[in-house]
């Protein structure tokens, strides 16, 4: 472990690393690049790739673009609806996975099955859940008393419709997470904490929440991250619509509907640049209010 890397060795190294190097600079940074300049791409043939002018032309237009704003406005309210509902939630079933219930192993297989399964199967199945009037939602709901909604044809239940399925489906990957997190809790915190007589919501607000604050800072920037990039539940939702009258448009649908539709491929890359910035900037806010909320 202490010999000091050669010429030789680090050659060795290389070769070793080529084939993934290659396939990442290929499928990865390339693309990143490449894109990046695309964004200022003016004017530009892009069957013979020939840039005639370069400019700010496409970030001006986006920023001029309804839609871009509506789409900005569907994801912050996208993201705001799916995490904090889902760590929460996540946090409560991995509290309770956590304890010596029967079948433990069981119900954890069960609620990771989600994570794992194809969002265009899921979404299937939700799309006969949500169903206006053959719905298994609506049919409960009618216990209640409640008339039938139009989850997926009405514009205003057509986000929380999406909310609802983003959060069971990512709720498998944030209980795996927080039941790892709990199970490295010393017990003797517990323990002594019994022993002075504390409560067990004291003990959850005093000691889990506290050690917990690595993990649950983890889930959040994760959440926050992928939440921002919502496509695939969009698209396989509402049948490869944005919702109904733009409902449900996301930033990452409006970059694939320029791209893939309208084929206005620097508008898209200059979109999905802003989206970047957005997202490194709540990555920076998660970063900074963690270093002085989580407890290691």
């Amino acid at each position: 472990m202490n010999v000091h890397p050669t010429l030789k060795s680090t050659l060795k190294a290389l070769l070793y690393l080529s084939p993934a190097l290659m396939i990442i600079g290929v499928f990865n940074i390339y693309p990143i690049i490449k894109s990046f300049a695309m964004s200022f791409y003016s004017d530009y043939d892009y069957f013979n790739d020939v840039v005639y002018e370069r400019g700010l032309d496409n970030f001006i237009y986006i920023m001029k673009d309804a839609d871009f704003w509506l789409a900005m406005k569907n994801t912050f309210i996208f993201v705001i609806g799916v995490v904090p509902l889902s760590i929460i939630i996540s946090l409560g079933i991995a509290l309770l996975l956590n304890t010596n219930i029967y079948l433990r192993g069981f119900f954890r297989t069960i609620f990771f099955i989600p994570f794992v399964t194809s969002v265009v199967a899921v979404s299937i199945v939700w799309r006969w859940v949500f169903h206006t009037d053959y719905g298994l939602l609506n049919y409960f709901l009618g216990f209640f008393g409640v008339d039938p909604i139009s989850w997926l044809t009405d514009p205003a239940w057509a986000m929380p419709s999406l909310i609802i399925l983003s959060v069971w489906k990512g709720l498998g990957y944030n209980i795996i997470i927080f039941l790892a997190g709990l199970q490295n809790i010393n017990k003797q915190y517990y323990l002594a904490a019994k022993v002075d007589g504390a409560t067990a919501f004291y003990r959850f607000i005093h000691i889990t929440i506290p050690l917990l604050s690595p993990t649950t800072f983890f889930i959040s920037i994760v959440s926050i991250i992928n939440s921002f990039k919502v496509f695939d539940e969009v698209f396989a939702l509402f049948d490869r619509r944005p919702g109904p009258v733009n409902s449900a448009l996301t930033v990452v649908y409006y970059i694939f509907d320029k791209f893939y539709v309208e084929w206005e491929f620097g508008i898209a890359s200059a979109a999905a640049y802003v989206l970047f910035i957005v997202i490194f900037l709540f990555t920076l806010i998660q970063l900074y209010i963690g270093k002085r909320n989580v407890h290691y």
